[in-house]
């Protein structure tokens, strides 16, 4: 059984279940995802569509439905016993559904561990009770685990191995009607609709900003799944519109020369293609003001974080502005030399990671997990 609530763990979750099958062809996998990991072979108990938000009190708006997805999860549960429960990342939601799997008898996996160094390392102790192996993707976590005695593994980054591009560079603009000479600035406004309504509009306006220090510029936006339309009606005021690229978003990397995007893990995406970045985001009043109460870290990209060091912009609640993300572009576009040492960066973020192989490193624990008596 397997439980992912937003994008990206859809996307570990898919490459995750490709492995399974690969090692285990009679494998069968089950639970709560997207169309990655159903395109990949898993059956959905239940779309995690209308889940994905961030922010303390945007979650109130989503608990309805989160309730009655965890009731049909630990009901599936219970009458279908599965061999192991693979929790990804969503913790506030996978912490409940993991606990209550675990008192059936089911030993738990969580892969793509929450972030217990940067707040609430309270939810260490709670993980020791009913978590039988954690497997992190950053390799500092693992004395974190080890020393609060929770069995634990480094297996690496699952974007190395997820960030090939179809298409390339030149082939991705020439399709997309992009000038093969201009500049590219690339647009990923998050993957979450609260993140789209309070980020994008935005970056739109610093794109306009932009245009007017580099009039040749030019504009992509990678389209996360299962948004709607209308969260993207803000790249009207943007003329001529952007291209609005869906679920490409490793080919758009690739062709852009910088990149503005919401923090989350499309950071790290971004790094491991050696773009340069400004990192955004934007809660609501409330959530930043009770989540800075709780926060450890002073950096919040996870470039930033895996660094420990400033390497490129965060521009974060009333930093971010129009004025303040389109500067800092205009510099990557501009100055070289700032461009070329922050690609320099990027790479010892990337070789930070581990090598490819993180999936397959993942399903073999897995079914170690699952096929002991």
């Amino acid at each position: 059984m397997l439980s992912c609530g937003e994008p990206s763990g859809d996307l570990y979750a898919g490459a995750l279940t490709t492995e399974l099958r690969r090692l285990d062809p009679e494998a069968q996998v089950f639970g709560l995802g997207g169309e990655r990991f159903e395109a990949a072979g898993g059956r959905l108990v239940a779309s995690y569509e209308g889940l994905t938000v961030t922010g303390l009190s945007e979650v109130l708006s989503v608990l309805p439905r989160s309730w009655r997805v965890y009731k049909r999860l630990v009901a599936t549960a219970r009458s279908e016993r599965p061999d192991v429960l693979v929790l990804i990342d969503y913790p506030d939601f996978n912490f409940r559904l993991g606990q209550a799997v675990a008192a059936l008898g089911v030993p738990v996996v969580y892969y793509v561990c929450p972030q217990v160094w940067a707040w609430r390392a309270s939810r260490l102790a709670t993980m020791r009770r009913f978590v039988s192996r954690a497997l992190v993707i950053f390799p500092f976590e693992t004395s974190i685990y080890e020393e609060a005695a929770i069995p634990v593994s480094f297996v690496g980054h699952p974007l190395l191995e997820l960030t090939r591009p179809v298409r390339s560079r030149e082939v991705f603009r020439a399709e997309t009607g992009l000038d093969q000479r201009a500049p590219l600035v690339a647009l990923l406004p998050g993957s979450r609709p609260n993140e789209l309504r309070t980020i994008l509009p935005d970056l739109v306006g610093a794109a306009r900003l932009i245009r007017d220090e580099i009039p040749g510029a030019q504009f992509v936006v990678a389209r996360a799944p299962a948004l709607p339309d209308e969260l993207f009606v803000p790249l009207d005021d943007l003329s001529p519109a952007p291209p609005l690229v869906s679920s490409a978003s490793n080919e758009v990397l690739n062709a852009a020369d910088v990149v503005l995007t919401a923090s989350g893990t499309a950071t790290v995406q971004t790094a491991i293609h050696e773009r340069p970045m400004v990192v955004v985001y934007r809660l609501s009043p409330l959530s930043y003001w009770i989540g800075r109460r709780f926060v450890r870290v002073r950096a919040f990209g996870m470039v930033n974080l895996v660094t420990g060091r400033t390497v490129v912009p965060e521009l974060l609640q009333e930093e971010f502005t129009p004025e303040a993300v389109a500067r800092e572009a205009v510099r990557f576009l501009t100055d070289d030399t700032h461009a070329e040492a922050t690609r320099a960066n990027l790479r010892s973020v990337r070789d930070a990671l581990g090598g490819p192989g993180a999936s397959a490193r993942v399903a073999e624990q897995v079914l170690d997990v699952a096929r002991r008596p």
